[in-house]
């Protein structure tokens, strides 16, 4: 059996992510190739983060460069162009329409096999009357958001703690009786699904077992090469209740088992969809290689099979926002930067909006990264470019480890 190298590893599975091609050598981004993006990678996820644009944008940037963020935003709300929807995969996430059909377990499953809290909320009869009333109200209304509905109840905490319409509003999108219809100040909006859902969508509500299927083969193609349970990773299923459905399609040569050189330099056996096996001869000959030097969100879903990133490219991709300031090694959000097949460094941006200029709280380059003048180049092209998405015109490194790196970066600018 062939044993991959390492470069070989990596070129797939950046190519499978849409990660290899030179920033700035394709055609302009349309709201066509923003679809073949969302399409290509299964779905994006959806983050309420915002130091710079928030995630799902910057994971299409990370693939097209600079594009205009409304066009996203049309895929999913605009009627006339709507070929992507909000919903549950790799949890909350954009997602295409073509793969409606596969929610729908889901959504039945939560319906009628409602969680304990939900049994308890609707207990209360002022909870159960709030269901009907609610959807009612946005047939004769239209589409609304939480804070259409009034609320006169006691004073709530947390950001979970919603209050009663938000929560039954939650309740009937998860049931699919509602879609969300645009957003407003990244607020929901909710209408009827009948009102949303284009009629050329497939509605042919498939078993759970034909959807984990279906979700563990898009995520095997997704990731390129991976080990055989990362593939359910990518949508967020249970290892536990999928290992036997991985362990058939392994069995029916839907994934190929290969042996491939890791970064830890050991042979490991990890699978390839068969759909992917011409890309894998491809990259083999040179006819694919990674040329890409981007940078990605700590949500990108070249993450999501669990231990890749080390696995891979020996780089731990850390989201540090959820801790206390002293316990953070990196920084609040860290975006990590992809130079051809390698993860070379991360930095922790804040974008000051109306200033017009990009923070760099902190900015890193990996051990026994060397900051050439190749690696310079490219990520003053890339940073250009991302300073262009952001709307920036100024740069400011606050903190770089090595020095020099910053002090290169801003020379190069």
């Amino acid at each position: 059996m062939t044993t991959y190298p390492l470069t070989a590893v990596r070129s797939l599975a950046l190519h499978a992510q849409g990660l290899t091609t030179p920033l700035g050598t394709g055609a302009l981004p349309t709201l066509a190739s923003i679809n073949e993006i969302v399409e290509r990678v299964g779905c994006v996820q959806i983050d309420t983060l915002h130091m710079v644009r928030r995630s799902h944008y910057v994971v299409v940037w990370s693939r097209l460069g600079s594009y205009d963020p409304a066009d996203f935003d049309r895929l999913v709300y605009d009627a006339e162009s709507r070929l992507l929807f909000e919903g549950w995969q790799h949890v909350a996430s954009i997602i295409p329409l073509r793969d409606y059909r596969y929610q729908m377990p889901l959504n039945d499953h939560l319906r009628h096999e409602p969680s304990d809290w939900f049994k308890q909320w609707l207990a209360q009869e002022v909870n159960s009357e709030l269901l009907p009333s609610v959807l009612e109200r946005i047939r004769r209304e239209g589409a609304l958001r939480a804070a259409d509905f009034e609320y006169h109840g006691p004073r709530r905490g947390s950001w979970w703690d919603w209050k009663p319409a938000k929560t039954a509003l939650e309740f009937l999108y998860s049931f699919g009786d509602l879609m969300i219809a645009d957003r407003k100040n990244f607020q929901r909006v909710y209408d009827l699904t009948e009102r949303i859902l284009p009629q050329w969508v497939d509605t042919r509500k498939p078993t759970s077992e034909e959807r984990d299927r279906f979700w563990i083969e898009q995520g095997a193609r997704a990731l390129g090469m991976c080990q055989p349970m990362q593939a359910a990773d990518y949508s967020y299923r249970k290892r536990t209740q999928v290992k036997s459905l991985v362990e058939a399609l392994m069995a029916e040569g839907v994934l190929v088992l290969v042996e491939a050189t890791l970064a830890d330099g050991k042979t490991h056996s990890l699978v390839v969809h068969r759909d992917n096996l011409e890309l894998l001869q491809q990259v083999v000959e040179g006819g694919i290689r990674a040329e890409r030097t981007t940078f990605l969100s700590p949500f990108d879903s070249l993450f999501w099979g669990r231990g890749r990133d080390e696995q891979f490219w020996g780089f731990r991709n850390l989201l540090e926002a959820y801790k206390r300031a002293p316990d953070r090694v990196w920084g609040y959000y860290c975006l990590p930067i992809l130079h051809r097949d390698r993860l070379v460094g991360r930095f922790d941006p804040k974008l000051e909006r109306r200033a017009g200029l990009l923070r760099l709280k902190a900015l890193y380059l990996e051990e026994g990264i060397a900051a050439d003048e190749e690696l310079m180049a490219d990520v003053a092209t890339a940073m250009r470019d991302f300073l262009a998405f952001h709307g920036a015109k100024e740069l400011v490194v606050e903190k770089s480890q090595p020095e020099e790196f910053g002090v290169k970066l801003l020379k190069a600018l």
